[in-house]
């Protein structure tokens, strides 16, 4: 198997897999919270004597298509052994959705207390899991370390002594939790279906590490205008049933609404939000601040701009397009018709029809000036209309789905390369991938005016304006967010918003030791930094350093790499055993922990680590880690 097409990603709180793990939590006596009678968010007496824990959902970037499994259930304990339901009900999530997002799953009013912990209940036993092999999408199946395939799971949540979750009166409180998919499963894609190893955790926080855009879901319940606000009840993912608790939403001016097919701004799409009246679905996006977890909006879709309201959904990036025939790969669908198939489900690729009556809007783009001849490859694309013969099988062949009196609305798309070149207000790349699928499976004929204008992939244009890319050197890797050029429009081939150099793209390590694991990991371990043994024989098909698009081999490196700490910032380090999971904040902690730790029996199985890398001195900089040991 090569590590490419392993499913490795980053948790933010983490908890021990299919095992209650115990280390992380606090100990200290707290008092008895009220009764959980006395909290009811309809009664204002009782509500003041009450807080809000706001739990969020979240994945770091990995290797798998699509992941979604049935989540049975979420309870969070206090230091006292309480327990609160803030899920109190099945419902099906895609964790590949949340990787740019973390979705609000629910908004509970709870005791005050001090909660050290909680469990999240899975079941695999309808399980649609995808990953990538060869460049094309392959069913998996997950199965745990010993091969035996999951059926429902129970994954303990723990949050470490110096980061629990204190709730107060009157508060409301942001607990983050991250499935880590990439650095809890190994994907062997030889298989079939393929087989992903899963040491599942999740990683919980109260501040966390990855701060990322909000997306919040739920019918309408009430609008303000006067404090530019709106209510609804939380209705995490795709959920059609279901109360997860009450949340305010603020708008701006600038806030851009969708309600019902029409755009707005500010206050006239709050009066058109108001009009639409309770009960109307709504899906919110924006920042939740720090301070005071105020919730504001940048952009709110309503009513039947809703995907999967009242027409079918299809979610993915266009990678071809033959006149209005648009080919979308990775697509999630979305169905409305609940005698068809109530679920989400993952298709590879799906042929969607549009035409001159099919409406388009763009994330950011405020009038209703766009025809379908915007539309391009690589554009990533929720499409609202009609699918006449609905499947669930990713692996079928392509289905036909119908927009011509529907809908597209054009989302920020994610590019990924090297520069080749940069020039005032341009800088052309190589292209590596389009939202992390390979730019070689991406059709790009037609996007200029004639076949030698068309986008090349080799020198790949974007129209930088007056952005300053002074940081930016040949050959180093660059992150893009933006927009493809209109159809038949390029060169450029694709305008920029806003861009991430070799200096601070986000950056992993990955490296594991075998099934028995290693008694020396490291050639030096203290407080200046942990010495990667590049060269250990016990090292398996995991050692990697990910630095944007580009991968690194560890094993092919002159020196050792060394990883360090960041400086300053919010850190979180793990070390996960078969029985425990020990959550640290302090980088000298983790260190004394893992030394005494690896004493000569007990080995190193794993580790996964997150930050940036400097390529010049084959430093590791890290603000996330996790290291899983093998205990006798």
């Amino acid at each position: 198997m090569n590590f490419t097409n392993t499913g490795r990603t980053a948790l933010l709180l983490a908890a021990l897999i299919l095992t209650a793990c115990g280390g992380g939590s606090s100990t200290s006596p707290t008092p008895d919270p009220a009764p959980l009678a006395a909290c009811d968010p309809d009664n204002s007496a009782t509500h003041d004597e009450c807080g809000t824990i706001l739990i969020g959902l979240t994945d770091a970037d990995g290797d798998f298509l699509n992941y979604t499994v049935d989540v049975l259930g979420l309870t969070l304990e206090t230091a006292n052994g309480r327990t609160v339901n803030v899920v109190p009900r099945a419902t099906r999530v895609n964790f590949t959705d949340y990787v740019d997002v973390t979705e609000l799953v629910a908004a509970v009013v709870v005791p005050p207390a001090t909660y050290v912990s909680g469990t999240i209940s899975l079941d695999y036993g309808d399980a649609e899991v995808v990953v990538e092999a060869a460049g094309v999408a392959k069913k998996a199946v997950v199965t745990d370390m010993d091969d035996v395939e999951l059926g429902q799971t129970r994954l303990k949540i723990v949050l470490s002594n110096r980061d629990q979750l204190t709730v107060t009166k009157r508060r409301a409180h942001l607990l983050q939790l991250d499935f880590d998919l990439a650095a809890s499963h190994d994907v062997d894609t030889v298989p079939i279906p393929a087989r992903a190893a899963s040491e599942q955790f999740i990683v919980a926080e109260v501040h966390p590490v990855d701060e990322k855009d909000i997306r919040v879901r739920g019918p309408l319940i009430a609008v303000n205008e006067d404090e530019m606000s709106y209510t609804i009840a939380v209705r995490p993912f795709h959920d059609r049933i279901g109360d997860f608790g009450r949340f305010k939403i603020s708008v701006t001016d600038e806030t851009e609404f969708e309600v019902n097919g029409e755009m707005w701004v500010g206050a006239e799409g709050l009066r058109a939000l108001n009009a639409a009246g309770p009960g109307t679905p709504t899906v919110a996006k924006g920042t939740l601040t720090t301070s005071d977890r105020r919730f504001t909006a940048d952009l709110v879709l309503a009513g039947s701009s809703v995907p999967g309201h009242d027409a079918d959904a299809v979610v993915g990036n266009i990678i071809k397009r033959e006149g209005n025939f648009l080919t979308i790969r990775g697509a999630t669908i979305i169905p409305r018709d609940a005698a068809i198939d109530r679920r989400i489900h993952f298709h590879d690729d799906v042929v969607v029809e549009v035409g001159p009556d099919t409406k388009v809007f763009k994330d950011g783009h405020r009038l209703s000036d766009l025809s379908i001849d915007a539309l391009s490859i690589g554009q990533r694309v929720t499409v609202r209309g009609n699918q006449p013969t609905p499947s669930t099988d990713a692996a079928a062949p392509q289905i036909l789905f119908d927009a011509t009196q529907g809908a597209v609305r054009m989302h920020v798309t994610h590019l990924s390369g090297t520069v080749n070149m940069i020039v005032p207000g341009q800088t052309d790349i190589t292209l590596h991938a389009i939202d992390r699928r390979r730019a070689g499976i991406f059709d790009f004929t037609g996007t200029g005016p004639s076949a030698d204008l068309d986008a090349d992939p080799a020198n790949y244009e974007i129209r930088t304006g007056t952005l300053t890319l002074s940081n930016l050197a040949s050959g180093k890797p660059i992150v893009a967010y933006g927009f493809p050029t209109a159809f038949g429009m390029a060169p450029p081939d694709f305008t920029g918003r806003s861009f991430i150099d070799y200096s601070d793209v986000r950056s992993a390590v990955g490296v594991g030791w075998g099934k028995e694991g290693t008694i020396a990991p490291f050639l030096s371990s203290g407080s200046d930094g942990l010495v990667l043994d590049n060269q250990n024989e016990d090292i398996d098909q995991r050692h990697y350093i990910k630095q944007g698009p580009v991968l690194i081999d560890l094993t092919e490196l002159d020196s050792n790499t060394t990883i360090v700490p960041r400086e300053t910032g919010r850190m979180l380090f793990s070390i996960k055993s078969q029985d425990s999971l020990r959550l640290y904040s302090d980088w000298d902690d983790f260190v004394n922990d893992m030394n005494a730790s690896l004493d000569g029996a007990t080995t190193a199985r794993s580790m996964h680590a997150y930050g940036q890398y400097d390529v010049d001195s084959n430093t590791f900089t890290a603000y996330k880690l996790g290291i899983f040991l093998l205990e006798p």
